[in-house]
């Protein structure tokens, strides 16, 4: 059954499915066991970099492609329910509207750039991304009167994703059943399955060929195989999932703007955890967007903890600062390529191949 549900790609390391389980018991039962504010907002910003990274690698980890305007199509699907929601009201309707409007126009955008772009080389082929991204970015900037400039769209979700709606009047196990876990449970489901049909499109015959186009598009073309066809399609998917990203972001924050989805930042967090998780391998989306997620919200309390316990020390102190919490960041990525230079997955998976 398991292995039917993951399309017979099961973790193949002990350590692997151990950290995989704990990860999927921990983001299930989060409203349980971390019930506060931030807490809450981790375990959900974790969810939508999972279904984030994991669009993400289908395009550079099985296909080979490199892009950098896939926080174009993630902020193309929190845009495009923000205007609906706040131009249309609060309701299920407009948010449903907005979220077909938004594939519509990633499904179109994605065509375009990969019918007209995937034919140049590689280094090309990421200019010309970076290009209609940055373009993009000044669009949402500049439009103000549709996309709130700088200060971005706020709206109403629907009633009863909203904080002040109590499905049951009494808590259930300790917890207000609120319309912010109804929010996170809806975030859940929705990445769970799409996470699950990224897994089925990787394991069947298309993704064999993304595969093959990856390691020798040549050979792939000699067999018969339209590379700028399969390039065209997994870009699209990829975009596609990436714009569902960013609508469950949308309805998570209620509010969207340049800042939360369309900035350079975020598609640099994208590639650090791409390549921290391991690229070509879905799981390594849901074990680096885990780590970088938790690494980026707490390790700040941790550096404060470190400097609390060695204030009676000279200098120490210092180099744990909060403040410094980027450097200690940038260090144990660079420890982590160091040490794990195919991803935490692929050395998992590895030793588990080195086993007698």
């Amino acid at each position: 059954m398991i292995n039917r549900l993951l399309s017979h790609d099961m973790p193949r390391s002990r350590w692997l499915a151990l950290a995989l389980v704990l990860i999927a018991l921990a983001l299930t039962f989060a409203p349980l066991l971390f019930p506060g504010h931030k807490a809450l907002g981790v375990a959900a910003k974790a969810l939508v970099f999972i279904l984030l990274v994991a669009s993400y690698d289908l395009l550079l980890g099985y296909t080979g492609v490199v892009s950098f305007a896939h926080t174009m199509f993630f902020g193309i699907g929190a845009y495009g329910v923000a205007i609906a929601s706040s131009r249309l009201g609060a309701g299920a309707s407009s948010v449903l509207i907005g979220f077909g409007a938004a594939l519509l126009l990633s499904l179109l955008l994605s065509m375009a750039i990969g019918l007209f772009s995937l034919r140049v080389k590689a280094i090309f082929f990421a200019m010309i991304t970076l290009a209609v991204a940055s373009g993009f970015l000044t669009l949402a900037s500049q439009l103000s009167h549709i996309t709130g400039g700088e200060d971005g769209v706020s709206f109403r979700t629907p009633e009863w994703l909203s904080p002040s709606f109590e499905l049951f009047e009494q808590p259930l196990l300790g917890v207000t059943i609120d319309g912010r876990v109804l929010s996170y449970y809806l975030l859940l489901v929705v990445v769970a399955a799409s996470f699950l049909a990224l897994l089925r499109i990787v394991n069947s015959p298309f993704g064999r060929v993304l595969q093959a186009i990856r390691e020798n598009d040549f050979r792939a073309e000699a067999l018969g195989f339209r590379t700028v066809a399969y390039r065209t399609v997994s870009n699209v998917l990829s975009a596609l999932f990436a714009t569902l990203a960013g609508a469950l972001l949308a309805l998570w924050l209620r509010y969207t703007g340049p800042d939360t989805t369309l900035s350079f930042e975020i598609m640099l967090d994208v590639l650090l955890i791409v390549v921290i998780g391991g690229m070509g391998t879905m799981y390594g989306a849901v074990v680096g967007a885990a780590l970088f997620v938790l690494s980026q919200n707490y390790l700040q309390d941790l550096l404060k903890l470190g400097g609390s316990v060695l204030s009676g020390l000279p200098l120490l102190p210092q180099f744990v600062s909060p403040d410094r919490w980027l450097l200690w960041l940038g260090i144990l990525f660079v420890l982590s390529v160091y040490h794990f230079p195919s991803g935490i997955v692929g050395r998992l998976r590895m030793s588990r191949r080195s086993e007698p």
